[in-house]
């Protein structure tokens, strides 16, 4: 089953009002078999800032959140009728200050194939999707992994 990525990337903004809040945007949505990317975009706006004038530590976590859910959606959504997502945990580190307007880039870390046989089966499966959150300099200001799980309907 092919999955209209625009329509995704809408639905997905669209059920997350925090998301809308911050003025996330999905600009890019990818799925060919295991290579499952999305990219989404941070707006550089003051009510967004921390006190050192960039953008505060919960937005860019929100960011990156919302840019691993766009990638569990565009992996398993002809499968979400079986289920529903959850994220289960996440690492994050802050490695250089972000300024400025600010994008995440969020790749699969498991076969999709892996993790549909264990939703099919029966089971609970996990699977990680690794971000990177970049300034317009290309600069890599944050990196995050958030471990997401298809929790079985019933």
């Amino acid at each position: 089953m092919t999955l209209d990525m625009k329509a995704v990337a809408a639905n997905l903004i669209a059920a997350v009002p925090f998301a809308r809040t911050l003025g996330i945007e999905i600009t890019d949505l990818e799925a060919e078999g295991d290579a499952v990317r999305a990219v989404a975009t941070l707006p550089d706006e003051e009510r967004l800032h921390n006190h050192v004038a960039g953008p505060h530590a919960g937005a860019l976590f929100t960011l990156g959140e919302t840019a691993s859910g766009a990638v569990g959606m565009a992996a398993f959504g002809p499968y979400m009728h079986l289920g529903t997502p959850l994220a289960v945990r996440s690492e994050i580190a802050y490695l250089k200050l972000a300024r400025g307007p600010v994008r995440a880039t969020a790749t699969l870390g498991r076969p999709v194939r892996e993790v549909v046989e264990e939703l099919t089966a029966g089971g609970r499966p996990e699977f990680p999707v690794h971000v990177e959150i970049n300034r317009a300099d290309g600069a890599v200001t944050t990196t995050m992994t958030v471990v997401w799980t298809i929790r079985p309907n019933g």
